[in-house]
């Protein structure tokens, strides 16, 4: 929902408004789409817009359309956790894509939803609704159940109250099974998903672990439904989020620590 315009807010706040009407699938937006998105003045949208192109934050196309500029890109790539997650991430997440010829994603918990930092993927693979950059709900898709089973009850008890919204006719939408999945991920540090999230795509998903033994990200497989015996999956995702884990520092001294929950696994 676009914010409206309000006076006492700062020019800073409204920059960013701007900056986060850019999402995957909408990289090149109008002028007229930037204030409808934003919810801004139209004037004031120019204004801004015009200013980041200055700054090379955003670049204006010969039809005026704006897009993300090189210097905000070079500025995203400074991010402390899915740059350097992503470079220690991909070997292993190419050793199960040239297995599997499916998708391998690597996903991070930002607010309530997973945000997709890297994903690989043959050109025959399943249908799926993520790509790079993109969300994906908590409650139903692999590396979201991953992600809220570690992120601590206060987060769970959020996207429960919100409602568990169906994305197919297999989605869990009951709080109580919801939870019931949560616990054995804790305990297993396994989600198996099946056509909960998109029709027809299954998924395995395991936590990845910094040095302190916090789960930082989520990496999965995603199949055609049935197309693989998720048995037998399931052993080589969980070696390769331990290794990626052990990239990052931790070692199996330092437990799993689960974010409000006592003691570790």
């Amino acid at each position: 929902m676009p914010r409206t315009s309000q006076p006492g807010r700062s020019v800073s706040s409204r920059l960013l408004d701007v900056l986060f009407a850019f999402r995957p699938g909408r990289s090149r937006l109008s002028l007229a789409e930037l204030t409808r998105k934003t919810g801004l003045p139209h004037a004031t949208v120019r204004r801004l817009a015009l200013e980041l192109v200055e700054s090379g934050a955003l670049e204006r196309a010969p039809d005026g359309s704006f897009s993300v500029g090189i210097r905000l890109w070079q500025l995203g790539t400074l991010a402390p956790l899915s740059v350097p997650l992503r470079t220690l991430a991909l070997p292993f997440m190419g050793d199960l894509h040239t297995a599997l010829r499916q998708h391998v994603q690597l996903a991070v918990l930002e607010g309530n939803e997973a945000v997709l930092v890297e994903r690989l993927s043959a050109g025959n693979a399943v249908d799926v609704m993520s790509k790079i950059g993109g969300r994906l709900p908590l409650h139903c898709s692999g590396v979201g159940k991953v992600l809220l089973a570690h992120a601590g009850p206060e987060l769970i008890e959020q996207v429960v109250a919100r409602g568990l919204p169906a994305y197919t006719e297999r989605t869990v939408t009951d709080p109580a099974r919801l939870l019931e999945q949560l616990d054995e991920c804790r305990e297993t540090g396994v989600a198996v998903v099946l056509q909960e999230a998109t029709p027809g795509a299954d998924s395995v998903a395991t936590r990845v672990l910094d040095d302190e033994g916090r789960v930082v990200a989520a990496l999965s497989v995603v199949v055609s439904a049935g197309s693989v015996d998720l048995r037998t999956v399931r052993p080589a995702v969980i070696a390769s989020g331990l290794a990626v884990s052990r990239r990052l520092g931790w070692h199996p001294s330092a437990g799993v620590g689960h974010a409000g929950w006592s003691g570790s696994a």
